[in-house]
């Protein structure tokens, strides 16, 4: 663990909070996916539930990976960049289906991340080769 006395970038810290606010929206869904699980007339519970779990799972990660990059953890930029990119088929497909007014912004968001995460203040302050 490197001790880094330099505040955290703004690339880094912002890259963060948007990680961080990604882990809230994704446990909001989970949240409204459980009640729909107990409330709602389900098809396949199984598949219901699993999903749901996913959800909140994802949100956990995210939660986690943001945390770990504002301490500066080398090891969660690779899957923070991973998950980033998988919001480019979702907000894809979110635009296919008529959703483009949430597609886009996903799309944008996934790339801002990346950009963020991938600038060289955050890279120096992860402690990365250039």
């Amino acid at each position: 663990m490197t001790i880094d006395s330099d505040p955290l970038p703004t690339t880094l810290s912002w890259a963060a909070r948007l990680l961080w606010g990604e882990a809230v929206a994704l446990g909001l869904v989970a949240v409204w996916l459980a009640y729909e699980n107990l409330t709602a007339d389900a098809f396949d519970l199984a598949s219901a539930v699993l999903i749901t779990v996913f959800a909140a799972g994802g949100a956990l990660a995210l939660w986690a990976l943001g945390t770990a990059l504002a301490r500066r953890r080398a090891g969660a930029r690779a899957p923070a960049i991973v998950l980033q990119l998988m919001l480019l088929p979702v907000g894809w497909y979110m635009i296919q289906g008529g959703l483009g007014w949430l597609g886009v912004p996903l799309m944008v968001l996934g790339v801002g991340v990346c950009a963020l995460l991938l600038a060289p203040a955050s890279t120096r302050a992860l402690g990365l080769p250039h």
